[in-house]
């Protein structure tokens, strides 16, 4: 409990100034991302991995040049994003489980982003839960399936098949979670055109304008923007409407504070190369579309470098009964990954990875109070609840450790939006697990949410806030 304290004077003692929330250029910009292979990526004929150097691809080459430095048939995308210095990149080996919440090195919690390309064998609930739970925390998401009867092990379980599994059936929301289910069909061959977009991360991302990609046997989504408002269309097969609800091969959306994608076929990530043996195509560099570009931008927005805004569906001209809400998370850096503040403000130390209390994702969290002594701590951030919309549902995970006994309230965290007190949590309150806490702002327009620490003159209690979420709704 006093370890915070203690440290903050080890240092003052040294000449040092004591800043909890300081973070290393490296822990603000590389960007962690993880490969699946647990789920059969790699049978029959496929080969969707970034190396054959499992978990870590620097061990095949740690200074990749092209697609060749490392073995695979997803290898241009990993070497893609190796070269910018700006990625930290592992795959989940064979054999492995998928978690999220565990200690393991190769859990979830250690990522800003989870790859699936094209599943060919069944999640387990567990493994379900544990994505769900990964993106509404704050994680990103990218799913790549096939067409229907893609079934490379010929285990009863195509990716189409696996993806509306997790929809429909994940322990968490099986009530349209995304806003889209993949579409049980087979598209031979077309190249299906981009929304036309000037604002779009993914579309307008760092790695280039996208304009299109190519189906070679592969699927599409339909959308139900009444289940989450935040799902968008990006790519589009001729002959439908862009930003229509049907003909959709690339698609995005939100969830909780997580990000999601979804691309209808696996052949645009191949890239032609891979393990001997295996019958591969280039779709990574077929002229008939932006693949390349569509994967990388897409992989920075989801890990949350594209912007800090989720997309939202675009408003219809004459909204039905006079307006939309267009909902998606309002907070920027919800769990604090980027290792600073912004865009929240905080009090010094407030934004923190030390180890004496834990975060509940990730490495960093919100640490308030927590020296035995008189002192108040502050985190803030303004965001603006979209017109259309009446209130908004905040969310967060909340430790309170305390050394206080008894049942009297000695040191408190109070949540305000604007001048309205939403709740009051104090030593009372005390757990020895986060536990989610879920609370309404009403009205619209500029609203700032507050989280105010007070703590008394002897005993210490620190209130730890991570992976906070504020979605808006009509």
């Amino acid at each position: 409990m006093f370890k915070r304290a203690l440290l903050a004077v080890a240092l003052m003692t040294a000449g040092i100034t004591y800043l909890a929330g300081a973070a290393t250029s490296q822990a603000a910009t590389v960007h962690r991302v993880l490969f699946d292979n647990t789920k059969a990526e790699t049978a029959g004929n496929a080969d969707w991995i970034i190396s054959t150097s499992q978990p870590d691809p620097l061990g095949q080459n740690a200074n990749p040049t092209s697609e060749t430095s490392w073995t695979g048939a997803l290898s241009s995308w990993g070497v893609a994003l190796q070269r910018t210095g700006e990625y930290s990149l592992k795959t989940l080996p064979a054999g492995n489980t998928i978690t999220y919440g565990g200690s393991g090195a190769l859990d979830l919690s250690k990522f800003d982003e989870f790859v699936m390309p094209e599943p060919n064998a069944p999640l387990s609930s567990a493994e379900k839960t544990a994505i769900m739970r990964f993106i509404q925390n704050g994680g990103g998401f990218f799913l790549i399936v096939d067409h229907t009867g893609s079934d490379r092990n010929s285990d009863g379980w195509d990716s189409v098949k696996v993806a509306n599994d997790l929809l429909t059936n994940n322990g968490v929301d099986n009530t349209d979670p995304f806003g889209f289910s993949v579409d049980v069909n087979n598209i031979d061959t077309e190249n299906p055109a981009a929304i036309s977009s000037s604002t779009d991360p993914v579309i307008n991302g760092p790695f280039g304008k996208v304009r299109g990609s190519i189906i070679r046997n592969g699927s599409t989504q339909t959308l139900h923007p009444s289940n989450n408002s935040s799902v968008k269309g990006l790519v589009y097969r001729s002959g439908f409407t862009p930003g229509g609800t049907t003909g959709a091969f690339f698609t995005t959306s939100t969830f909780g504070s997580g990000r999601v994608a979804v691309w209808g076929d696996s052949s645009p990530i191949d890239d032609g190369t891979g393990q001997s043996g295996n019958t591969l195509y280039d779709g990574w560099n077929d002229t008939a579309g932006t693949n390349a570009a569509l994967a990388l931008n897409a992989t920075a927005w989801l890990a949350g470098t594209g912007t800090t805004t989720p997309p939202t569906t675009t408003p219809p001209t004459t909204p039905p009964g006079g307006g939309t809400c267009p909902g998606g998370q309002l907070f920027g850096n919800p769990g604090f990954e980027t290792g600073s503040a912004g865009p929240w403000t905080a009090t010094s130390g407030v934004v923190s990875s030390s180890s004496s209390e834990p975060a509940h994702s990730g490495s960093w969290k919100a640490w308030l109070d927590g020296y035995g002594a008189a002192h108040t701590d502050t985190l803030s951030q303004t965001v603006t609840i979209p017109s259309g919309c009446t209130r908004a549902t905040l969310s967060f995970w909340l430790l309170v450790d305390t050394d206080e006994t008894g049942s009297t309230a000695y040191d408190t965290l109070t949540v305000t939006a604007g001048s309205t007190t939403l709740a009051t949590y104090s030593n009372v309150n005390a757990s020895t697990s986060y536990q989610q806490k879920t609370l309404t702002v009403t009205g619209t327009g500029s609203v700032k949410v507050t989280f105010t620490g007070v703590e008394g003159t002897k005993i210490a209690t620190s209130f730890v806030l991570d992976d906070l979420s504020l979605v808006p709704s009509a």
